[in-house]
């Protein structure tokens, strides 16, 4: 039995971090938003519990692995923290900065019921949240609009201020009552602990970015009513399938976070759908069509009745169950075509095939079948028979929602609730598999793990963190609206992820050496921490030497007597400077440690120049094809993009050699990098991981 979280939608502070908490702590939770200014006295409940403070305490008492209680972060949050008087918290905020100076989060390596309190408080109070905005507390700032992406914190906030939205539109008509928090959509007829609903992959090949978003949106709404998501494989097409890309697309779903309470495949149900289309034919509801495909299609097209529309009922069922399920020539020829309208203006409707024949050997049934559904056919049937009640596609089948209709009341099926939602589509990307396909089979990429591509496995490899995929799919939400989106915007997100956990180091292209006259002879090891804002991460190695190196480009801006900062280490000025033809050939410079880095220009990168330096290959890529969007007609082999992969050779420093393939970094001043192949003896390899402000080598924005 779900508890019930009940929030007064007009409290002086809103019990954000209950809202979070039940989130986090994963609690079989109903969330009602009521138009008052408290509940009970007090600012939400939890059946019994009251309080926003007991609630916290309740929850985390009953999950205790995912939010650790820690009374100090309570006495902080529910304290002075409460207070609408600047002069009572500024210290608290002070000691709350300093605190967060080199942290992500108030402890440990996530999100946890610490941060709940606090950024709930902070959300909740308008003092904190203009102090928040201002700017004033750099670190809180920061820790704060990081978890502001965070589906969990800034979606919770969301749904709220969403139901708050709709108590006010009822109250305008009249209609005051509760408001259930969803995502800004309402599923018609979903009962908390009944929704169901299914993810179809076809498994022809992997999953592009477009498939995580109907796997994660599925996912979403049946967590959200604490339903089931059913995970079935709609393999009614053996010409195409394998049993590799079920696997692969198990693994990338798994990479996403995802796993159905039900693992499926049509294939399942082939002979109750044969059964189905059987009595389909004996209600006179389809019929079997030996018309030419290419004569069938203008007949559809221009209205006109197939010649085979009025056999008889003993007719249909012997070519269906003697040819056609047999595989003999005459059945080779045919195919089962629903009754349903010659001239609907709903072309769809004008009697779509239901089943055809195909001798190749099925990869789980073998040569038992040898007609198989189509999906207009099994996508409603296997739908009402594995219990769906909310089937979520994308918009594109928004004409085949009244087939789809019309197959469930005619085969008297249980009702399926249909939801569109736009795909999600790319400037200069494609997302068909055949198109796909394409690249591979010409050997313009490596396969469907490519970094160009726009698979599940590609963009992982590019450097896409699970969590910013899915907060990017999760910010789109279930919109109806068609939009060619920018990469640039998805791998903004993605930084927001990546950035407070990336440990930084130093890589340094097309070096030239720098003599500090009055550096350390010997080389001195010293640690720094790996992020300055996160000591989680830890520390890293950093070499000291009389000799340097800095990169080319940097040392041709410098200027004899000038003052500069060499980075995590200190100010010099340069001594000594030889040029020829425009280029500095020779660099000297003197430690000049006293001197303020704020004052200096130039900030540079540098290494030790010792042999513990690392060889790196740095790869960035470009988008496969120019045009930002292939229109209907346009052969997409017309707009290849003539270059796509770019390398530079650079030596970064020894902590390198530690990092294993998958790791994300960030090269200080140069950007962000996935290791691709780790240093084994020989150079590591490095993927640039866009951050949406790179352009391409052909003038486009590059993602």
């Amino acid at each position: 039995m779900p508890q019930k979280l009940t929030v007064a939608s007009k409290a002086p502070l809103v019990a954000y971090p209950a809202l979070i908490a039940a989130q986090i702590a994963g609690a079989d939770v109903d969330v009602a938003i009521v138009d008052a200014a408290d509940v009970d006295g007090v600012p939400a409940t939890l059946d019994s519990v009251k309080g926003t403070d007991k609630i916290v305490e309740a929850l985390a008492a009953a999950h205790p692995a995912n939010l650790k209680y820690d009374s100090k972060w309570f006495d902080l949050a529910f304290g002075l923290f409460s207070s609408k008087n600047f002069k009572d918290i500024a210290p608290q905020l002070e000691q709350l900065n300093d605190f967060l100076n080199f942290r992500s989060y108030l402890s440990g390596y996530s999100a946890g019921v610490n941060d709940v309190l606090i950024w709930g408080v902070l959300r909740a109070n308008g003092v904190l949240g203009a102090a928040v905005k201002s700017g004033t507390y750099v670190n809180i700032t920061r820790w704060y609009n990081h978890l502001d992406q965070n589906v969990k914190f800034g979606g919770a906030v969301q749904d709220f201020l969403n139901s708050v939205q709709d108590l006010r539109k009822q109250a305008k008509v009249g209609q005051k009552k509760e408001s259930k928090a969803s995502f800004d959509i309402d599923l018609k007829d979903a009962i908390d602990g009944q929704v169901v609903t299914r993810f179809p992959p076809e498994p022809s090949g992997y999953l592009h970015i477009g498939h995580a978003k109907a796997a994660v949106l599925n996912q979403y709404f049946a967590e959200m009513y604490h339903g089931k998501l059913i995970i079935r494989f709609d393999d009614t097409n053996p010409s195409k399938e394998k049993v590799e890309y079920t696997n692969a697309i198990l693994k990338d779903l798994e990479l996403l976070g995802i796993k159905g309470d039900r693992i499926t495949h049509s294939s399942d149900y082939f002979q109750e759908m044969y059964d189905i289309a059987v009595q389909m034919i004996k209600d006179g509801n389809a019929y079997a069509d030996d018309t030419p495909q290419e004569k069938m299609r203008e007949e559809r097209m221009d209205g006109i009745a197939s010649v085979r529309r009025n056999r008889t009922v003993e007719e249909n069922l012997q070519i269906f169950e003697e040819e056609m399920k047999k595989g003999t020539e005459i059945g080779l020829k045919h195919c089962l075509r629903a009754k349903i309208s010659v001239d609907a203006n709903n072309k769809t409707l004008r009697d779509p095939v239901v089943y055809r024949c195909n001798l190749t050997p099925h990869h789980r049934t073998g040569d038992k079948w040898k007609i198989y559904p189509t999906y207009d056919f099994c996508c409603p049937v296997v739908d009402s028979i594995e219990g769906v009640t909310h089937a979520l596609r994308t918009i594109e089948y928004r004409d085949r929602n009244t087939q789809y209709e019309w197959m469930l009341k005619a085969l008297k099926l249980r009702r399926v609730h249909v939801w569109d939602f736009s795909r999600v589509n790319f400037v200069r990307t494609l997302l068909s598999k055949r198109k796909l396909q394409w690249f591979v089979d010409q050997g313009r990429v490596a396969g469907w793990d490519d970094p160009r591509f726009p698979t599940v496995r590609g963009v992982r490899r590019r450097g896409m963190s699970v969590e910013g995929l899915r907060n990017f799919i999760i910010a789109q939400g279930p919109s109806k609206n068609i939009l060619n989106l920018d990469w640039s915007l998805i791998w903004a997100i993605n930084k927001k992820v990546i950035d407070p956990i990336s440990p930084r180091y130093t890589a340094i292209e097309n070096g030239i050496e720098l003599t500090l006259e009055d550096g350390p002879a010997d080389v001195v090891r010293e640690t720094r921490p790996k992020h300055k804002k996160n000591a989680d991460l830890g520390d890293k190695t950093m070499l000291l030497s009389c000799k340097l190196l800095i990169e080319q480009d940097d040392a041709d801006t410098l200027s004899e007597g000038e003052e500069f900062t060499l980075m995590d280490w200190g100010n010099a000025i340069v001594t000594k400077l030889v040029r020829k033809d425009g280029k500095v050939t020779e660099i000297a410079a003197k430690l000049h440690l006293e001197g303020d880095f704020r004052k200096t220009e130039k900030k540079l990168t540098w290494l030790a120049n010792t042999d513990e330096l690392t060889p790196v290959e740095i790869v960035t890529f470009d988008h496969l094809i120019t045009k930002d969007k292939i229109e209907e007609g346009e052969n997409f082999e017309d707009y290849l993009t003539p270059e796509t992969i770019f390398t530079s050779q650079s030596v970064a420093d020894l902590n390198v050699r530690d990092l294993k393939e998958g790791d994300v970094i960030q090269f200080e001043r140069k950007g962000y990098f996935r290791i691709d192949k780790a240093f084994d003896g020989k150079k590591a390899v490095l993927f640039n991981v866009p951050d949406g402000k790179v352009v391409s080598k052909y003038g486009a924005k590059k993602n």
